[in-house]
């Protein structure tokens, strides 16, 4: 498979395993009855039933009759989960979930889950339970690749924050106490630019302080360090030294940023393309400059669910593209009056609206069977046509405006089709 094609099965696996993980995190379970195992691929998996079992076991020693038959049940399927494996997990091992939710009203329901394959092995075996999922180590997992260190400032403020593969992350900020060029009254011009001097000083090394002590305990894992600001400001921080020594030495570029506030740590990140070629981020951005271009320029772009749909359904889309913050399901209203057939997005967590068919004014009706992802609808043809599928971080402003102002869907086309 082409790397290409490989970011692409991995992004698909990351946006399904990410809603996944958005369901678990939201389940509560009453008192410590939600079981989390971790499972490395060179674990056997009859040494994990005989785990299961013993912890079965022992869990009717739990006083709570309530959290005793809880666990004890989760227990029970999570053992009938893993009947349908062999003498080992899947590569990478595989995680499960189960356990006894709180549905509302005060009851529950049982919810069991696994999760195959994860996008990076599974380190240690990892027997968990508590009254929430333990989902952290694979957020870690499915985290972007690429770590940058992120620092915009000037005499007057200050931004540190993460470039985490397609993610920009604000962490720590500072304020100077720098006074401006104008001297108060009764002060000697001598004097007061001493003291001048010597806030910026004190600044400087309060942003510095702020950058070590988030760079540093990750300097190996750092792909590089970004600075930007002002000149002379960004020019004077880094030639005098205060940064740690391995942190300033992992510096790629310096660049000019207008601001210094959040917003200036993604005005950094755009300004410091050449530096960032390989990062996830920087391949989003030219993909998006490209469907605007054709947007502005050509006639070789679409957007929207529907007229996506249709250039996807005549193989005219070369490259799929979708938001990755986008959760949306689509229900499909099939007319038993005209047989006409319509289509509605809506959010994911939102209830089957009524439909009114476009063409007879038929009322429709529509079964959880014609509900479906949204996104994994438009993959399912693309994939069909051998469309290739496009994951679009939010991080930068044309990422924002593929979700918000374009509905989160859209389409690079091999051909103008009209559509």
């Amino acid at each position: 498979m082409s790397q290409e094609g490989e970011q692409e099965q991995s992004d698909r696996k990351k946006y399904e395993f990410r809603k996944v993980l958005e369901d678990l995190k939201e389940y509560d379970g009453s008192g410590t009855q939600l079981v989390t195992i971790y499972i490395p691929e060179d674990r056997q998996i009859s040494d994990v039933v005989q785990h299961v079992t013993q912890e079965h076991s022992e869990a009717a020693n739990i006083k709570s009759k309530q959290t005793r038959t809880a666990v004890q049940d989760a227990l029970t399927s999570i053992k009938d989960r893993l009947r349908y494996y062999d003498t080992f997990p899947p590569e990478n091992g595989m995680v499960l979930f189960s356990g006894a939710v709180d549905s509302g009203g005060g009851r529950t329901e049982m919810v069991t889950k696994v999760l195959e394959s994860p996008p990076q092995p599974v380190e240690s075996f990892r027997y968990h339970c508590d009254s929430e999922f333990l989902t952290e180590p694979l957020e870690e997992m499915m985290a972007d690749k690429g770590l940058y260190g992120l620092i915009v400032l000037d005499r007057r403020e200050a931004n540190v924050g993460w470039l985490k593969g397609k993610r920009i992350e604000a962490v720590k900020s500072a304020s100077s106490l720098v006074p401006g060029k104008q001297r108060k009254g009764g002060q000697s011009a001598q004097r007061f630019a001493r003291l001048r001097l010597e806030a910026i000083d004190n600044f400087y090394q309060e942003v510095a302080g702020m950058a070590n002590d988030l760079f540093v305990p990750r300097r190996h894992e750092l792909d590089g360090i970004l600075v930007g600001g002002p000149s002379p400001t960004k020019d004077e921080f880094l030639d005098g030294d205060y940064l740690h020594h391995e942190i300033q030495d992992n510096v790629i570029g310096k660049f000019d940023v207008a601001y210094t506030d959040e917003s200036g740590l993604k005005d950094l990140v755009d300004n410091a393309e050449e530096a960032l070629a390989d990062a996830e981020v920087m391949k989003d951005k030219k993909v998006m400059e490209e469907f605007f271009e054709e947007l502005n320029a050509g006639d070789q772009a679409t957007y929207g669910f529907e007229q996506t749909r249709r250039n996807l359904m005549m193989g005219a889309v070369d490259r799929l593209l979708i938001s990755e913050d986008l959760r949306k399901d689509v229900v499909t209203y099939d007319c038993p009056e005209c047989g006409n057939t319509d289509r509605e997005v809506i959010d994911r967590r939102k209830s089957t609206p009524d439909h009114t068919c476009t063409d007879c004014g038929t009322e429709v009706e529509a079964t959880e069977d014609d509900r479906e992802d949204a996104i994994d609808h438009l993959i399912e043809i693309a994939e069909q046509r051998g469309t290739e599928t496009k994951f679009i971080s939010t991080d930068f402003e044309k990422g924002e405006q593929l979700y918000n102002a374009f509905g989160g869907f859209a389409g690079l086309l091999r051909y103008s089709t009209g559509v």
